[in-house]
């Protein structure tokens, strides 16, 4: 675990979504019934793909924006789970524009609000999803921005993503910004790229083998608030 202790001069709290704030897997837990068995395979395949396709079109260069992303990596895991049911593709695509929300969520941002700090969404997110999942979990009014990657045209962890942030959020130094995700590979682009991170441990998993580490590693987003 990353040392403890407040973090200073932090200004404003940007959180990943996917992962983060709104459970990835929730579509595929809701259908479980139907899917059966391979239930347990298709939500970490999908998963996986879908950001190996982020990171893969980037590289590319050659952007899509996160729904034929998602579709294209949904696709994939049915066919190599040789999961066949008709419809269940435009069922489990409707489901992942209403994430469930992590328990902790509205808690963890409603008390960073209550501390003052400016609060934002930088997510892979197309706006059209990202202004979906917000409505449908009901924080719409605790973030001041809500920001897609599709105004930059390329996928974390680009500089350019984590640098969209300052410049809508108007703060010129990296470290006056708190970003808060569960994702280590996010995380620790955006400790490399210069912000103060807090990764949230929602599975018991260590830091990647790549550059940036996060300050502060929480079980929670419960405790955000105290660190900030």
């Amino acid at each position: 675990m990353a040392a403890a202790g407040k973090l200073e001069g932090i200004q404003a709290c940007v959180f990943d979504a996917y992962g983060t704030l709104f459970n990835v897997a929730s579509p595929v837990e809701k259908l479980a019934g139907e899917i059966g068995d391979k239930a347990k395979d298709l939500a970490p395949l999908w998963r996986r793909k879908q950001l190996e396709y982020t990171w893969l079109r980037s590289l590319m260069g050659v952007h899509a924006d996160f729904w034929h992303v998602t579709r294209d990596a949904l696709d994939y895991a049915l066919k190599q789970l040789e999961i066949n049911e008709a419809g269940l593709a435009d069922e489990l695509m409707t489901l992942h524009l209403k994430l469930d929300a992590y328990p902790d969520a509205l808690e963890g941002v409603t008390a960073v609000k209550k501390k003052g700090k400016r609060t934002a969404i930088l997510s892979n997110g197309s706006p059209s999803m990202l202004d979906s999942i917000v409505r449908h979990a009901g924080l719409e009014k605790l973030f001041d921005h809500v920001l897609s990657v599709e105004e930059v045209g390329i996928y974390k962890p680009s500089r350019r993503v984590y640098r969209l942030a300052m410049q809508k959020l108007t703060i010129q130094d990296a470290p006056s910004v708190c970003f808060v995700s569960a994702n280590t590979w996010d995380a620790q682009a955006a400790a490399q790229f210069g912000f103060q991170v807090v990764r949230i441990a929602r599975t018991p998993t260590i830091d990647d083998n790549i550059p940036g580490k996060p300050a502060r590693v929480i079980d929670s987003l419960a405790g955000l608030a105290d660190l900030v």
